[in-house]
C-alpha cells in the first residue's frame, strides 16, 4: 500500500491544519473563496519550504472538484513522422530526411494502427508528428477519414485527438492558405478542414514555455505563444476542445512559467464567456502582460464551490480548454542534455501550483509516460486529477532509457489509482466516463 502525502507530510500542513509557513495561509484562504492568485502568489507557492502546504492547498481544491475520482483512458498514440523541419535544441524526437532513424508511415501503417487501437478498446487516438517538408497537404485529412472509417467498421465512434498548435500553423503553410498580415484566416481553414474530415480536438503540445527568451534560445523557429493561442481559440471557436501544456525545468524561470499560466487562464476566461459563464468584474488581472490585453472577458474562476464544470452539452457554444498538462523537461539525447531537469519535488511543486493558479481549467493531468507512474500516484494528491492513458506507443520522450513502446495495462492504472488512495473512472477524451465490457464500451 502506498503511502500518502498526508502520512508523509508534516502534521501541520494536514487538511484544515495550519501552514508551517504563514504566508501560505492568505493564499490557502484566497484558493478557497475562488479567488485568483496573483503571479506574486504564485511566486510564494515556488519559494515557500513547505512544499507540503502547497500540495495540501492543492489537494483541498482538487477534492472540490472531482472528490476522489481519478480519470484515465483507453488511448493509442501515433506518431506519423519523425521528420521535422525545426531543429529545438529540447528536442531529442526529431530526425532529418535521410537520417538514421527517420520514418513517416503511410496511410496503410495508419490503418494497423487503428485496427489495433479498435482491438484493445481504446476510445482514442492520440496523433501527433514532426513537421515534415514531404508530406503533402491531403495527406492529413486523408489520415482522419482512415482512422474514422476504421473505428466504423467496426461499429466504434473513434475519437481522433490530433495535431499540435505548431503542426496546424505548418499544414496551413504547406497548404498554402497561411497569411501573415491575417494569420487566423489560414488557420481556420485547416481546422474547419480537418474538422469536417473527423478531427476531434486538439492536444496541447508545442506550447513550451511562453516568454521569448526561452523561445529564441531553446526552440527558435518554432510559432511563438501568439500563434499558438491563435490556434487554440480558433479551435475553440469551431467548438474543438483543446489540452494545453507547460514543458519547464530546462533553461526557463519560475516566473516565466507563472506568466505562462496566467496567458492560459486569460485566454481560458474568453472560451468559458463564450459559453455563458458571468465573470467577476472586481477579479484579479494581471497588467501591463500584451499576451492577453485582447481578452475582454471578466476573470472566471471554477474553484468557487457549487460552480457546474463545463460539459459536452455546453460545449456546443464552443470549445474549451479541458486540461493543463505540466510536462517536465527530459535531457534525453537533445541539445540540451547537459541539463539536469526538474527534480521529483519541483515536479511535484509545479503541479500543485498549475492547480492553484489555473483556477478555470477542470482538469490537471500528471502524464504518467513524462512523470513516471510512481510519481503520478503521489501527484494525485498534489492536484492532479488525471493520469492520462495505456499510451501504447510514444516517441517523443524517454525516461531513464525507456524505448518508444511505453505501455501500461488498464489493471497497472486502475491499481496506481487505487493504491494512492483514489477511485479509477474511466474517461473519453472529452471527459464523459465510460462503461464497458471486454473491448465493448459506451459513454454513460
Amino acid at each position: 500500500m502506498s503511502a500518502t502525502l498526508t502520512d508523509a507530510g508534516p502534521e501541520s500542513t494536514l487538511r484544515g491544519g495550519a501552514m508551517r509557513d504563514p504566508r501560505l495561509e492568505p493564499i490557502r484562504a484566497k484558493a478557497l473563496a475562488g479567488e485568483r492568485l496573483s503571479i506574486d502568489e504564485g511566486m510564494v507557492l515556488y519559494e515557500t519550504p513547505d512544499v507540503w502546504g502547497v500540495v495540501a492547498i492543492a489537494d483541498e481544491i482538487r477534492r472540490r472538484l472531482h472528490g476522489d475520482k481519478a480519470y484515465y483512458n483507453i488511448n493509442r498514440h501515433l506518431n506519423y513522422s519523425n521528420v521535422c523541419a525545426l531543429s529545438c535544441k529540447f528536442c531529442g524526437f526529431y530526425r532529418k530526411k535521410g537520417e538514421e532513424g527517420a520514418y513517416e508511415h503511410t496511410l496503410d501503417d495508419v490503418v494497423k494502427e487503428a485496427r489495433k487501437a479498435v482491438e484493445s478498446g481504446a476510445t482514442e487516438m492520440h496523433v501527433v508528428g514532426g513537421l515534415s517538408p514531404y508530406l503533402p497537404w491531403d495527406y492529413y485529412p486523408e489520415m482522419m477519414r482512415t482512422i474514422k472509417r476504421v473505428g466504423a467498421e467496426a461499429g466504434v465512434d473513434l475519437h481522433v485527438k490530433a495535431f499540435t498548435a505548431v503542426e496546424v500553423v505548418h499544414l496551413a503553410r504547406i497548404a498554402k492558405k497561411y497569411k501573415r498580415d491575417d494569420r487566423t484566416a489560414g488557420i481556420r481553414w485547416v481546422l474547419s478542414e480537418l474538422k469536417e474530415a473527423g478531427l476531434g480536438s486538439l492536444p496541447g503540445g508545442g506550447a513550451e514555455v511562453f516568454d521569448d527568451r526561452v523561445h529564441d534560445e531553446a526552440f527558435k523557429g518554432k510559432i511563438r505563444s501568439d500563434e499558438w493561442l491563435d490556434v487554440h481559440l480558433v479551435a475553440h471557436e469551431l467548438g474543438l476542445n483543446s489540452n494545453a501544456t507547460i514543458l519547464y525545468g530546462h533553461i526557463d524561470q519560475r516566473r516565466e512559467r507563472l506568466i505562462h499560466m496566467e496567458i492560459l487562464r486569460r485566454a481560458q476566461d474568453g472560451a468559458l464567456a463564450r459559453l455563458g459563464y458571468e465573470g467577476d468584474p472586481d477579479g484579479f488581472v494581471e497588467t501591463d502582460l500584451k499576451a492577453t490585453e485582447q481578452v475582454t472577458a471578466a476573470p472566471i474562476t471554477l474553484t468557487r464551490e457549487g460552480v457546474d464544470q463545463p460539459t459536452v452539452a455546453t460545449a456546443v457554444r464552443g470549445g474549451y480548454f479541458q486540461t493543463i498538462i505540466p510536462l517536465p523537461f527530459i535531457p534525453d539525447d537533445s541539445e540540451l542534455e547537459h541539463l539536469a531537469g526538474p527534480s521529483g519535488l519541483e515536479n511535484l511543486r509545479t503541479i500543485a501550483i498549475a492547480r492553484l493558479m489555473l483556477d478555470n481549467f477542470p482538469h490537471v493531468k500528471a502524464f504518467w509516460i513524462m512523470q513516471t507512474l510512481a510519481m503520478t500516484q503521489v501527484m494525485l494528491e498534489a492536484g492532479a486529477d488525471d493520469v492520462d492513458g495505456t499510451v501504447v506507443w510514444y516517441d517523443i520522450t524517454k525516461v531513464d532509457g525507456a524505448g518508444t513502446h511505453q505501455e501500461v495495462d488498464v489493471r497497472s492504472l486502475k491499481r496506481a489509482i487505487t493504491e494512492a488512495g483514489f477511485t479509477p473512472v474511466e474517461r473519453d477524451t472529452v471527459y464523459r466516463e465510460v462503461e464497458r465490457e471486454g473491448r465493448s464500451w459506451r459513454v454513460v
